[in-house]
């Protein structure tokens, strides 16, 4: 009980400390320094003295699918971007950065993946993603949109080489949620949110390709022949209970031989074959005895 106690103490511990740099990085971060509010209140009194000049280099413009990251002196003067519409920046010691907030599509290039029952496939995808949060995808990485391409290429080979090649054929949908989740939690901390991951196309090697043609064809020839078995089961049944109702009644013989001389004749045939009833002659053949 008492070490149990005692890491939980350390572990609350740790999480205060922890809690109390991140706070004393963000208030760092809002500090300029006297130095630095010197060069603020220069470039103020210099945009004063030359305000008519100088209202053209303060005054910029964001579009509405686009936020501004401004730094001041190197650092990020607000926690949250400018714009859309008209800011002001100090011309000597302000720059920003301008961010798309636009869905922005990609292409991943085709990778040959080792499957799980070792099979190796070429396949390529689409990926949608946008920036949510502009002061992210500026200060925590050096270009998101590179990264994001990188990372979705690492991510479908690790993804696919963990599913088997029916899997990879069946479940597209499936892998394409799985690949969306895992972009959209390591992008996160990028500011950008992975909207929609598309598996594009499979490729599968010639002699594979070949093989399970060959199978689906044997496959196919197998069901063929178990249909045409069961055909000629079903019509034996069924000549069995004609030959059935046909001893019975010996005149339905009769007018079944008429039925089928007629059918002949509508063919228009030049030979006619007329078929004599075995009784016939047998009795022919009787009298010869």
């Amino acid at each position: 009980m008492i070490s149990t106690t005692s890491s939980t103490v350390e572990m609350v511990t740790q999480g205060k400390l922890e809690i109390n740099e991140e706070n004393a990085e963000e208030k760092n971060a809002g500090r300029l320094g006297c130095f630095g509010w010197l060069l603020v209140i220069i470039s103020v009194l210099f945009i004063a003295v030359t305000f008519p000049i100088t209202l053209f280099m303060c005054v910029k413009i964001v579009k509405e699918y686009e936020r501004a990251v401004i730094f001041r002196l190197g650092r990020i003067s607000d926690r949250k971007p400018k714009g859309p519409g008209l800011f002001f920046v100090l011309p000597c010691t302000d720059n920003f950065v301008k961010v798309d907030l636009r869905t922005v599509s990609f292409d991943i290039p085709p990778q040959e993946i080792l499957t799980k029952d070792s099979v190796t496939v070429s396949v390529d995808g689409v990926v949608y993603f946008r920036i949510h949060c502009p002061i992210s995808s500026v200060a925590n990485v050096s270009n998101a949109h590179s990264s994001t391409r990188l990372l979705a290429q690492t991510t479908l080979r690790n993804v696919l080489g963990t599913k088997n090649l029916s899997e990879l054929l069946s479940d597209r949908e499936g892998i394409s949620l799985s690949m969306q989740k895992t972009l959209d939690e390591a992008t996160d901390p990028w500011g950008i949110k992975v909207e929609r991951v598309e598996i594009k196309d499979v490729k599968l090697p010639q002699q594979l390709q070949r093989a399970m043609a060959a199978e689906a064809e044997a496959s196919r020839e197998a069901r063929a022949k178990i249909i045409a078995a069961e055909g000629e089961m079903k019509a034996s049944r069924a000549l069995k209970e004609a030959s059935l109702v046909l001893a019975e009644a010996p005149s339905a013989l009769q007018l079944r031989y008429l039925q089928t001389l007629n059918t002949i004749a509508a063919e228009k045939n030049s030979t006619i074959i007329f078929p004599l009833p075995i009784d016939t002659m047998q009795s022919f053949m009787q009298r010869k005895l």
